[in-house]
């Protein structure tokens, strides 16, 4: 039997039990993949595997300015010839802003071809006007601009009524989606405990405090915690800072391909 070259055949013998994925371009079932320093013979394995399943590339912290400019230009084109958004890490960017050099920035990431900027101050403080001015600024220069709620430290209060206050004007801003703070360890942080389980009420409540939830890119690297999300938004909940080499487990989670969520749409006994 032959399966053809761009053909998923499989696809058309069996459905999804968890149904039906949005496809690209996509605002919602939306994935983020974290890149702490792929390879360019790796990042086109990779998509030519899974480039299907990635909406976003973050080249996480500031690594992009650890490359040689001509292996970063590739890398970018790589992955923007696939339809997919690339930017450096947020905190990347609050460096530039100590710094004074918010501008620069954002020139040079246009000029070596970065799609999108992440606005955070998971380290720094920010003040209101700071934070418009990234956003603004950014969205002027044709970046698609996501923002981060939430500290990096652990010690910093996850305040909801301020969490909800901030997502609400970072949209109004101009922001497409704003990112739950969630490290890449996804433990003792943000909507995470010191061993890595949501909070659900916290969760919950940050919820039904927003008008549209599904503005909102969960950073979630580990499967149980995946898992939790799909079960309570669905498969087209949006997902971030997921290992590279984790694209395809997601998406089996996502659609029902993997026991941990098919078991939700058994017939209970």
């Amino acid at each position: 039997m032959t399966t053809g070259g761009a053909k998923k055949t499989w696809q058309e013998l069996l459905t999804f039990p968890l149904g039906n994925r949005t496809e690209k371009p996509r605002t919602s079932g939306l994935t983020m993949l974290i890149d702490k320093g792929l390879g360019l013979g790796e990042i086109r394995d990779l998509l030519n595997l899974a480039g299907d399943y990635i909406d976003f590339v973050k080249l996480g912290f500031g690594t992009s300015a650890l490359y040689y400019n001509d292996v970063l230009e590739e890398k970018i084109h790589l992955v923007t010839s696939r339809g997919i958004d690339i930017y450096p890490g947020g905190t990347f960017l609050e460096i530039a802003i100590l710094q004074d050099k918010l501008r620069e920035y954002l020139a040079m990431a246009r000029d070596f071809g970065f799609t999108a900027i992440e606005v955070s101050d998971g380290t720094i403080d920010l003040s209101q006007e700071q934070r418009a001015e990234a956003i603004v600024s950014a969205s002027e220069m044709g970046f698609k601009v996501l923002t981060e709620v939430g500290k990096k430290d652990p010690r910093d209060e996850f305040e909801i009524k301020e969490i909800v206050q901030l997502v609400n004007r970072d949209l109004s801003y101009g922001a497409s989606h704003v990112i739950v703070e969630g490290r890449e360890s996804g433990k003792a942080v943000g909507l995470y405990d010191e061993n890595g389980n949501i909070i659900m009420s916290d969760l919950e409540e940050l919820v039904h405090s927003l008008a549209d939830a599904s503005t909102l890119i969960w950073e979630a690297p580990m499967k149980e915690q995946q898992q939790e999300l799909i079960i309570r938004f669905g498969p087209n909940v949006n997902i971030g800072n997921v290992n590279p080499h984790e694209v395809l487990a997601l998406e089996a989670l996502r659609v029902g391909l993997r026991a941990d969520t098919l078991k939700t749409v058994l017939p209970r006994r």
